[in-house]
């Protein structure tokens, strides 16, 4: 098993964080070309639609690679605040899109898109926005790694109880299939983390781009499939995600205030909260439901990254005035 000093993690963290940063801004730009692909190239989107479950494979792998002991040790250090976090990831989302669902009056297809993608772990986008928000980064990757563990089980059970009006739901068969594109690929990820670490190290700065590839790969297979979906409710899509999104990112933060969390943890637990691994919801929805169910995943994968930059700038901004107000 490899070793790494303090000052190569250190280094390593450095240049991953530079990555992701750069990751993250040019992102929303790379979703919408995804996009505008699938929609007007379908028939090169239809080609690719078979393989979305191996890109989601690739992504949590990335993640996996991302992790370290450290990330599951604050679980046992703080673990009130990772609670409140996870709690409300399960709580607040999945209702929230049965009520937009409802409030909207949204078709079968669109409502359990929606319910499924309020239903989904925290994406990891989430842990790169929390960083540039100066919000607890430590704890974003905590609460998106608990999540993620948790969604065999809450996902599926969520999407039945919440959904099952709407559309049937296999949630025997989406369980496993969550095992077999999150759990697995997650797990072997830190695995080969913990025996090739230095190897690893050196292939961080890369792993953000990995992400971006694959979701949107994701995107395009899912836009191309439901481009009539697009063109007859693309604007009540987007008037819902922007809703979901928005009202996630308001309770998560709220809900951590009530329960007596400072500053940063509320801050952290809002992105958590409000950004969805929606690439893991397009993919579940294409392959249980329909195409037209992924839509609503597949424009909240655009929509997060632009409203999550915003957010973090907003919080970025607050945190400087509240330290220079103290000074």
């Amino acid at each position: 098993m490899s070793t790494q000093t303090p000052a190569s993690v250190d280094a390593a963290r450095t240049s991953e964080d530079r990555s992701a940063r750069i990751a993250v801004t040019v992102f929303p730009v790379l979703i919408l070309a995804a996009a505008a692909f699938g929609f007007f190239v379908p028939s090169v989107g239809q080609s690719l639609a078979q393989f979305t479950s191996v890109y989601l494979g690739i992504i949590m792998f990335a993640m996996g690679l991302t992790l370290t002991i450290p990330d599951f040790a604050l679980v046992a250090r703080r673990p009130l605040p990772i609670l409140i976090g996870v709690v409300a990831q399960y709580v607040i989302m999945p209702l929230v899109g049965l009520g937009v669902a409802i409030l909207l009056q949204l078709p079968a297809e669109l409502a359990v898109g929606v319910i499924l993608v309020g239903s989904a772990p925290g994406g990891t986008s989430s842990n790169v926005i929390s960083y540039l928000a100066k919000a607890d980064t430590a704890l974003s990757v905590a609460m998106t790694s608990i999540s993620t563990l948790l969604a065999p089980l809450l996902t599926p059970l969520l999407t039945l109880w919440l959904a099952g009006s709407y559309l049937p739901v296999d949630a025997g068969s989406m369980a496993m299939s969550i095992v077999q594109m999150v759990l697995i690929p997650v797990v072997g990820g830190l695995v080969v983390r913990l025996i090739a670490g230095k190897l690893v190290a050196r292939i961080l700065p890369a792993l953000p781009w990995v992400s971006v590839a694959g979701i949107s790969l994701v995107v395009i297979a899912v836009v191309s499939g439901s481009t009539e979906a697009i063109v007859t409710a693309g604007a009540l899509v987007l008037l819902a995600v922007v809703l979901h999104n928005g009202i996630g990112y308001l309770l998560g933060y709220w809900a951590a205030r009530l329960l007596r969390q400072g500053e940063r943890a509320a801050r952290t637990t809002s992105i958590e909260v409000g950004m969805q691994n929606s690439g893991l919801a397009a993919t579940l929805a294409a392959s249980a439901f329909s195409p037209a169910a992924a839509l609503p995943a597949a424009i909240f994968s655009i929509w997060h990254n632009l409203s999550g930059a915003v957010l973090a700038m907003y919080y970025r901004r607050s945190a400087d005035k509240h330290q220079a107000d103290r000074s």
